[in-house]
């Protein structure tokens, strides 16, 4: 898998939800829910994404708080998988919000 050099990955940060933020060799968000079932329950619909793209975030989940943490560790950077896994996280997200 190639890494993303830094102009695709400013394309590529366009593409995606304007909360996550670039540190380094990763593309971070962090999100608050309205309690820990809500945190989980978002948590289990990324694990099914992740799985399927074969790729999974690094993450942290503090009752109502999950930070996710995206980089591809065989590549030990940013490359397309990363992006993918953000549109697929946004998707998520929206998802929920307009049912509610």
């Amino acid at each position: 898998m190639k890494n993303l050099n830094k102009q695709e990955i400013q394309d590529s940060m366009k593409e995606i939800d304007i909360l996550w933020v670039l540190e380094g060799k990763f593309i971070q968000r962090e999100i608050i829910f309205k309690d820990f079932v809500e945190a989980f329950s978002f948590m289990t619909a990324v694990a099914i994404v992740a799985e399927k793209s074969d790729h999974h975030p690094n993450w942290k989940n503090a009752y109502n708080k999950v930070t996710i943490t995206l980089n591809t560790h065989d590549a030990d950077g940013l490359t397309n998988k990363d992006f993918q896994l953000a549109k697929g996280i946004d998707q998520i997200l929206k998802s929920r919000h307009n049912k509610t």
